[in-house]
């Protein structure tokens, strides 16, 4: 897996689904922007390796604690469109429009509105692969490490994003609750962080012009982790 297969294990991901994976990135520059004309979501390594790894994967049962306007869903469902199964849950506190194409949603795809803490009844009895993308304070942190991840089957993949920022204060936030969930089970993470891996970003980066991928959104602070639930 990611946490323990480490930057060897995601390059031969890049290698083994490049084809796919430059067709998505293209996709996704078509996506239109915000309304404040910036795009949000994942930055470009953290989305690819999210992709990649549901295309390894394939996950039934995908779920999303936070979407704005779908960015993040997109890629997931790219990925699920791509596997030829899977459904992707997601939640989001605003009922704003989406920027997910309706073909790509399809029947794969289940938004929920309103604060996950009141709709845990609408998770899936099972979740095959979680990302937490939603508010970074570390109350909500310390919610679902407490709350969501018991509810995870051993071993269910699992990607957190902001952690790695660049500035203590956000290790200290969100990501503190979430890397001392870790610490305390003395479970591994894999992180493209350029500021915490450099080495890894510097590497998969080389792949990427190998290969000739180039982001869909030019963003380089890939703060996210993933890790495997006990």
């Amino acid at each position: 897996m990611i946490s323990t297969g480490g930057v060897g294990f995601v390059a031969g991901l890049y290698r083994r689904h490049a084809a796919d994976l430059v067709r998505v990135v293209e996709q996704q520059r078509a996506l239109p922007a915000t309304t404040n004309g910036t795009a949000r979501g994942l930055d470009d390594l953290e989305a690819e390796i999210t992709y990649l790894l549901v295309r390894q994967l394939r996950p039934e049962h995908v779920v999303e604690i936070g979407t704005a306007r779908g960015r993040s869903s997109s890629w997931l469902l790219s990925a699920l469109r791509d596997n030829g199964s899977g459904r992707l849950v997601s939640f989001r506190r605003n009922p704003r429009p989406s920027v997910v194409p309706p073909e790509l949603a399809a029947d794969r795809w289940t938004v929920h509105t309103g604060d996950v803490r009141s709709r845990l009844d609408s998770f899936p009895v099972t979740i095959d692969f979680l990302l937490v993308d939603a508010a970074h304070t570390r109350r909500f942190g310390r919610w679902y490490v407490r709350t969501v991840f018991p509810r995870l089957a051993s071993g269910t993949p699992v990607g957190v994003h902001e952690v790695y920022r660049g500035r203590s204060r956000w290790v200290r936030r969100e990501g503190g609750a979430v890397l001392d969930w870790l610490a305390e089970r003395d479970l591994p993470h894999f992180t493209v962080a350029p500021r915490r891996a450099p080495e890894s970003f510097a590497a998969l980066t080389d792949l990427r012009r190998e290969l000739g991928i180039e982001g869909a959104r030019g963003r380089a602070d890939n703060p996210m982790i993933w890790f495997e639930t006990p």
